[in-house]
């Protein structure tokens, strides 16, 4: 097939087939736990916004500093860092680094929220916030490469799109908790003005990252080693090959930031939407917001099992397009339709990020975690297009600042038929009857009787040097 890649597609029905080889299973488990974590560490970083407003007097844009410090340190700054250490230490040392500082970084919370109830200038406090805030994105970013990439690359390697899918639908599970979470604790009328509950809710964080760290210290990881991944490529034409010289990671990693740009902005500027188009109250818009969300992780499921049928640039191609046009219907509608369609926006662009990174990140063989790594980095359009769409709502509205996700969705699209072609023009997903089970004994009988092969010629080779004598 073209690229040489052996494509991303589904194996038919993966509740016979299996996710993964039994003894994968209680990795598969710790590693999935990692989703939850760091959707659980974003789900917190609005909230907090406002709730640094509230306590320490900073403006709205001081306050964007968090998003800075999260996505441009931690996500666009660490990640070649952190997919250089996945590359020389494996994935058990990357993800125990990565869970160090992001535990790291929440107990610093403590002493800095502790530090404002007697400090009089509240910029410095706010500045400690945004360093531990860049710490945790470190840790983070960490967590992200590793795991991302681990889930992709267990075999079977056919369903990848679709194990990572379903891991990616608890971090959807954690990201409407956060905020839950937080809403009681961060804006209760005790705890309202002050930074108390703050301290407690990262002391519970970063105790939580710990215990998960000391889980993976005594877990022996299996390792899908570099040489393994080289034998998923036919022809072994990448051996030489430079990761700038991957055109479909490169692109992909263009097609992640796109993404990760629009689903930040389309959570940022909800409210003002809301607010804009319908005249809805900020109350009542959150808790649309939080219905959004829920079918944010609804859709991961539902795209689960949809993988099981279809193949994953099929879907990614289809709701890319579908993204789009709900995107010029937010822009044009008017009242509570606006509404609607920017709450299914959200339900339509849950298969991307998973999508995105299988697809990107497939065939590359001993260039697999760096282009983790590149793909991880595209994390960081989401501190690029919320300013942006800003100044548009400023000179416009906030209907109209919504038209700057739709040339990331029709790039998407265009970038899911790409990536269709090179893996075969395949729509539906292949059926096999092969569970991961006998997709491992098979790479075990496949070695074996490789080696009864050479036995065997090597007899013959004997049999007729004897005979010639």
């Amino acid at each position: 097939m073209p690229g040489g890649a052996v494509g991303p597609v589904s194996t038919g029905n993966v509740f016979k087939t299996g996710l993964f080889p039994r003894h994968y299973l209680w990795a598969f488990i710790l590693v999935t736990s990692l989703f939850f974590l760091w959707g659980f560490a974003y789900g917190l970083l609005d909230v907090l916004n406002k709730h640094f407003q509230n306590t320490l007097g900073i403006t709205t844009t001081q306050s964007t500093g968090l998003q800075a410090a999260y996505f441009g340190i931690g996500y666009f700054a660490f990640s070649p860092v952190a997919g250089e250490v996945l590359r020389r230490r494996g994935y058990r040392f990357t993800i125990i680094m990565g869970l160090c500082l992001y535990s790291l970084g929440a107990i610093l919370f403590w002493p800095v929220a502790k530090s404002a109830a007697t400090s009089t200038n509240k910029n410095a406090v706010f500045g400690g916030f945004v360093v531990c805030t860049a710490v945790t994105a470190c840790g983070l970013a960490s967590l992200e490469i590793s795991a991302n990439s681990y889930v992709s690359v267990m075999p079977p390697i056919e369903i990848a799109s679709l194990r990572l899918q379903f891991s990616q639908a608890f971090n959807g599970v954690a990201s409407f908790t956060g905020p839950l979470i937080a809403s009681k604790y961060f804006f209760s009328d005790p705890t309202s003005k002050d930074l108390t509950s703050v301290q407690w809710v990262y002391l519970a964080v970063s105790g939580m990252g710990m215990i998960v760290a000391v889980a993976f210290f005594f877990t022996k990881l299996p390792e899908v080693s570099e040489s393994q991944l080289e034998e998923l490529i036919v022809g072994g034409e990448h051996k030489q090959k430079s990761i700038w010289k991957e055109t479909r990671c490169l692109t992909g990693a263009v097609a992640q930031f796109l993404y990760v740009g629009a689903q930040v902005s389309i959570g940022a500027f909800f409210l003002y939407y809301t607010h804009d188009a319908s005249g809805i109250s900020d109350a009542r818009g959150s808790q649309l917001l939080s219905y959004a969300l829920i079918l944010f992780t609804v859709g991961r499921f539902v795209v689960t099992g949809l993988l099981s049928v279809f193949t994953a640039p099929a879907i990614l191609f289809v709701f890319a397009i579908v993204c789009s046009l709900f995107t010029i219907l937010i822009g044009t509608l008017h009242g509570m339709g606006g509404v609607a369609c920017l709450m299914m926006i959200m339900f339509f662009e849950s298969c991307m990020y998973p999508c995105i990174f299988t697809l990107a990140t497939h065939g590359l063989g001993h260039n697999t975690r760096r282009g983790a790594a590149l793909i991880v980095m595209g994390v960081s359009g989401g501190a690029v297009f919320p300013p942006m769409q800003g100044a548009i709502k400023d000179a416009y509205n906030a209907r109209v600042s919504f038209f700057i996700v739709l040339p990331c969705f029709i790039y998407i699209s265009l970038w899911a038929a790409y990536t269709w072609v090179l893996d075969g023009r395949q729509i539906f997903a292949l059926k096999s009857g092969r569970s991961a089970a006998d997709v491992e004994s098979g790479s075990v009988a496949s070695l074996e009787n490789e080696d009864r092969d050479k036995k065997s010629a090597e007899v013959e080779v004997q049999t007729e040097t004897v005979t010639k004598l």
